[in-house]
């Protein structure tokens, strides 16, 4: 039996199986909305229970991050296919801010943009965790992580 005949007898048979691509499609969101849900609780918990206030640019990333688990979670649940239109922009424009806080983290750009001045700094060493990643680093992981399980998505055909 050829893969016709066999899609022919599927069809009569009413087999409603979803496809590889479908699957390989809500993997991915799952995944994406893992990524998320695991950073959202994370900042929650360092400010929260631990006590350290966020510095401006850490509020920034929690403003895209925390929305990102919610339309994540939908899309999961849904399987929608179209999810990628309303996360992709908020990962893309997460991981950008969470770039520059790294490379203001990092030292590579002038200290006098550091907008950490008024409230906690990030460079100190409650900002890291396992004791050596700074915190704006696996931001920036996440969001990158979360954008490019959301651009497969969307190299995916759907049937």
């Amino acid at each position: 039996m050829n893969a016709t005949d066999r899609a022919r007898a599927e069809k009569v048979s009413g087999s409603t199986r979803p496809s590889s691509d479908a699957n390989s499609m809500w993997s991915m969101l799952f995944l994406a909305w893992l990524v998320a849900l695991v950073a959202s609780l994370g900042a929650l918990f360092i400010g929260e229970v631990m006590g350290q206030t966020p510095c401006v640019l850490c509020w920034y990333q929690r403003a895209f991050m925390f929305p990102l688990a919610i339309v994540l979670a939908v899309g999961a649940l849904r399987s929608d296919s179209g999810t990628w239109r309303f996360g992709l922009p908020l990962a893309v424009v997460g991981s950008g801010i969470a770039f520059y806080h790294s490379l203001l983290y990092a030292g590579v750009l002038a200290e006098a943009l550091e907008p950490c001045g008024q409230g906690p700094s990030c460079t100190d060493a409650a900002m890291t965790i396992f004791g050596s990643i700074p915190l704006p680093f696996l931001s920036f992981i996440a969001f990158a992580a979360i954008a490019l399980l959301l651009f497969l998505t969307t190299r995916v055909k759907n049937s």
